[in-house]
């Protein structure tokens, strides 16, 4: 224990952290810098702060104060001590309704101060993209702004007071006509008046140096004004007063088409008359799929409010009739408001991916000129790009002349590095040519701060050094941003990844087969580190579950960014081997929620897959990978013993039950499933086929169907047939030529007969623990055996999500070099989609039923729900599935250890869902997983889709469908 971090943990009561996760997790922001500190410091409050300074002081080492990790251009890096707020200086301590005011700590989230604000009619103005993650300190910070700025103005225009800590232990309350200013600053102040009243360009987004004009006499000389936007280079903020809005009662969101980007810039000046509470632009290379859009290449997203939903569109046709557009749309529904804005806000995460796949990054993501020149800067900023060979996709606060953007700089290599900083100081004249600001919103930090003399000349920059100077004499906080800075192209979190891809089972098609960039995606734009998922949204489940950054899928990336670095500057010197890894990769549900929830599609399940099966690779694994990860094998064998019986009664017997979970690395507190007593093909055997004829549907016998749900089999037959399709299963014999009748039943030659009969297998179970090996071997035996169905057109139809999910991803991932593998994969159907796509004029009975549950996690990250959406709806189903993750997750919460994370998970959103239902609600559960999460921790019974129609279609085969274990 170094002599510093020992002081520490003598002087504060919160955390210290000095090991390589802690440091690890906090190297980056969501910048394209890195920086390595040497510890990390949760206070709890003021004193703590105090505390940490004096020791840092004596020792003459920096402190950063850090907030959400989300700033753009390196300011909440460091190598020094950073301070994390977010674990216990995180609270709203009052809120006034009446004077309209709220005091809050540094390290509270926004979205939970405008929580706490909601219910008295009021919000905080600001509003950033990344509102569910970024905190208060952060924004004040950086003077955040958000897309409502155009109506509510900056950070700084919402802050009353702040209670600051300088480098030298003052207290400081900051106000008004000077409250709090350390001394010499007036003097300094008003020794250069004139100065500070003509060196600042006029627009609404200046962010970029110190806002030392908001210290003139005719501002009041605003302590606290002035102090925003100091990336905590001049003291620790440690409590706030901010000011609040009244919030309109609705909004109506008018969505105004135009050609191109440039189109969009020229017209948003000309609405602000219209006095809108937003003015967003976007062009059409940044959105998925532009159907929910109105026709054109780009758009304004202008939002009205009023006191009644007529008021607000009123407004809102007003700004339409007022526009030169190609098409426009105008949306008072919040759903479909809520659907369009996020568009909007993860365009930041997807920006960083061209059109043609290639990476792109920030550095000069948020320039802002005057709103009335914004047309012609990015006509120049345009030409600027093509004469670097660069391309990048605007989008951004075109009613304040704000533009963000990501470009493709490579970082990479000498001559790339070379470039990004050509291109910089030459868009740092062009910003300053048209008046603008280097920064509008993100803060200047090390992306932009050395290039501060173009757009503010020398002087008033040694002027900024000169404030600097009072603050902070020692250089305590955060040296080498906004004053003295580091150069722009130093510091690169690149710059220490391998050169030569990383040897890995995976394909990662999206990433050239390179790991590390596969890793890169986490830009650290942190929206898995929100506290409350939203309609559908998993991401992330186990973060939400612990609040440990370790437990974020950015934190993971972190650590992963770190591995690969290795010798080369990393944290994580021991490779696949490392332990800190494996740790926080443990608690990974691998629910694939960040595959589609994270902007930059960061697929963490894979990943640890990957991980795993490196850092196991000729070790011992642990139980659970044995008893749980070979589950198909074991169960075959229960099966071909008829041992079903004899293993339910042996679990049923407590002490017996307790051994087995011991040796079998399960959880105690878990129950053991029962196992059917006939498998499903088994009662396929004995049932004599029916439905109608024509092509072959293949319904795949999954293993948890197959031994431990048979009935969501027999009741997804009885429907399809029901629906008029002819069902079979899939082969179990290596075939030389395409099956008859069921598809199973063959006249089978000797060579045949010699190699036995097989299963098809997803390899889900092998893949989740990372035994990576046996699922290729399972896979290849699968493909094997269908491979006479591929050489048809014939469907497959897969019940359980997260095989069907499997089947979709990881098998073409990691049999990469097996073209069979896309094309199974391209065959897989969910159940509701199966009938949609081949039984269209088939009908649903009604039910008429309210229904509840969780959509599957697998199912929303790699099926999609429409079709199961469109089925629910048309057999009277009503009500929305929750989002989030069950918490069971395959193995995960059967594993020992994991068993409150896996309750934690079930209580954020499906358990109260299910507690809050009528009585009569319909419980759809379509995964394993999620049913025996449900039937454990709540006592309920949760059901597959097929089986609530099998049962809604009437009696006849009814037996068959309602039996089971």
């Amino acid at each position: 224990m170094t002599d510093l971090e020992a002081d520490l943990r003598k002087a504060v009561r919160g955390e210290v952290g000095f090991d390589v996760t802690s440091r690890a997790l906090v190297t980056m922001d969501a910048s394209n810098y890195r920086r390595v500190p040497l510890g990390v410091v949760a206070p709890r409050d003021a004193d703590d702060v105090a505390a940490v300074l004096e020791v840092c002081r004596t020792h003459g080492v920096p402190v950063v104060p850090r907030g959400g990790g989300t700033s753009i251009a390196g300011q909440a890096t460091g190598t020094g001590v950073v301070l994390d707020f977010t674990r216990h200086m995180n609270r709203v301590l009052a809120l006034d309704a009446e004077a309209r005011t709220a005091v809050v700590q540094p390290g509270l989230v926004l979205d939970r101060l405008q929580d706490a604000a909601a219910p008295h009619g009021l919000r905080f103005g600001p509003d950033p993209s990344t509102h569910s993650r970024c905190t208060l300190g952060g924004m004040i910070g950086n003077n955040s702004c958000g897309s409502h700025s155009v109506a509510w103005g900056t950070t700084a225009d919402s802050v009353a007071e702040l209670d600051v800590v300088t480098a030298r232990g003052q207290r400081l309350r900051l106000g008004q006509e000077w409250a709090g200013a350390p001394t010499g600053l007036r003097e300094l102040v008003d020794g250069e008046l004139a100065r500070l009243r003509t060196g600042f360009p006029e627009l609404p987004r200046r962010i970029s140096g110190y806002a030392l004009d908001a210290l003139l006499p005719e501002h009041r000389a605003d302590v606290a004004r002035s102090f925003c936007g100091s990336e905590g280079t001049l003291g620790v903020l440690t409590e706030a007063v901010v000011r609040l809005v009244e919030a309109p009662r609705v909004r109506a969101l008018a969505v105004l088409g135009y050609a191109d980007e440039g189109a969009a810039a020229e017209a948003a000046a000309g609405l602000l008359v219209h006095r809108p509470l937003t003015v967003e632009g976007m062009a059409a290379d940044l959105v998925p799929s532009t159907a929910a859009l109105p026709r054109g290449g780009a758009w304004l997203f202008v939002e009205t409010g009023g006191s009644s939903e007529g008021e607000a569109r009123a407004r809102a046709e007003d700004v339409v009739r007022a526009a030169d557009v190609l098409d426009a749309l105008v949306v008072t529904d919040p759903a479909g408001q809520r659907a369009l804005w996020r568009i909007r806000e993860d365009a930041s995460g997807t920006a960083t991916r061209m059109p043609d796949g290639s990476e792109a990054w920030p550095g000069w993501e948020d320039c802002a000129v005057p709103p009335q020149r914004l047309g012609a800067y990015l006509r120049d900023f345009r030409g600027l790009l093509v004469s670097h060979g660069l391309k990048g996709t605007p989008y951004g606060h075109f009613g304040d002349g704000c533009i963000h953007v990501r470009i493709d700089f490579d970082l990479l290599t000498g001559p790339g590095i070379a470039r990004f900083r050509r291109f910089s100081e030459e868009l740092a004249d062009l910003v300053a040519a048209h008046g603008g600001s280097l920064s509008g919103e993100h803060g200047d930090g090390q992306a932009r701060a050395e290039l501060l003399p173009r757009m503010y000349g020398e002087e008033m920059v040694a002027l900024f050094e000169r404030a600097k100077g009072i603050w902070d004499p020692d250089d305590l906080f955060n040296p080498g941003m906004l004053v003295r800075p580091a150069p722009l192209d130093t510091n690169l979190r690149f710059s220490v990844l391998p050169r030569e891809p990383v040897e890995v089972a995976f394909g990662y098609p999206a990433d050239g087969g390179d790991f590390s960039a596969a890793v890169r995606r986490c830009v650290g734009v942190a929206k898995c580190r929100t506290t409350s998922a939203t309609g559908a949204a998993v991401m992330c489940p186990s973060f939400r579950a612990t609040g440990e950054e370790a437990h974020s899928t950015r934190g993971r990336a972190r650590l992963l960014h770190e591995m690969l670095a290795g010798e080369a500057g990393g944290l994580v010197t021991d490779g696949w081997r490392s332990e800190e890894v494996r740790e926080a990769l443990d608690l990974c549900l691998s629910c694939k929620g960040c595959r589609t929830d994270c902007p930059v599609g960061v697929d963490m399940a894979t990943y640890k897959a990957e991980f795993l099966h490196h850092h196991y690779a000729g070790r011992r694994r642990p139980a659970a990978h044995h008893s749980m990860g070979r589950l198909p094998r074991w169960l075959r064998g229960v099966d071909r013993m008829r041992a079903a019986v004899v293993v339910n009664a042996l679990a049923s017997v407590r002490p017996l039950a307790a051994v087995a979970k011991r040796l079998g690395g399960i959880a105690p507190e878990r129950r053991i499933p029962k196992v059917a007593t006939e498998t499903f093909s088994r009662w396929w055997d004995r049932r004599k086929a029916r439905g109608a004829g024509g092509e072959p549907v293949i319904l795949w016998p999954d293993t948890f169907t197959e031994h431990l749900s048979p009935s969501v089999g027999q009741a997804a037959v009885r429907v399809l047939e029901a629906a008029g399709l002819r069902v079979v299963l899939p082969p179990t014999v290596h075939l030389e030529k395409a099956p008859v009748g069921d598809g199973r039943t063959v006249a089978l030659d000797p060579v045949s007969l010699l190699r036995g009969r097989g299963r098809v297998c997803c390899g889900l179970t092998y893949v989740s623990t990372g035994q990576l090996d046996h699922a290729r071997t399972v896979l290849r035996r699968t493909l094997d055996l269908m491979a006479p169905v591929l050489e048809t057109s014939a469907p497959v139809v897969v019940l359980e999500p997260s095989c069907a999910a499997a089947l979709r991803t990881d098998l073409p991932e990691l049999l990469h070099d097996d073209p069979r593998a896309a094309r199974l994969a391209s065959r897989v159907l969910t159940f509701a989609e199966a009938l949609e796509q081949l039984a269209p004029g088939w009908r649903p009975p009604a039910l008429n039923r309210q229904v509840v549950g969780q959509t599957h996690c697998h199912q929303h990250a790699v099926l999609g729900d429409l079709a199961d959406r469109r089925l629910r709806d048309a057999a009277g189903l009503t009500g929305d599935l929750a989002g989030g993750c069950c918490g069971l997750a395959g193995n995960f919460g059967f594993e020992k250890g994991h068993f409150e994370v896996s309750r934690a998970c079930a209580e954020d959103q499906l358990l109260p869902s299910v507690r809050q239902a009528p009585e009569d609600a319909v419980v759809l559960a379509d995964g394993f997983s999620c049913r025996t999460q449900l039937e454990q921790l709540a006592g309920v019974r949760g059901r597959h889709l097929a089986e609530v129609l099998a049962e809604a279609l009437g009696s006849g085969e009814g037996a068959d469908v309602v039996g089971g274990p």
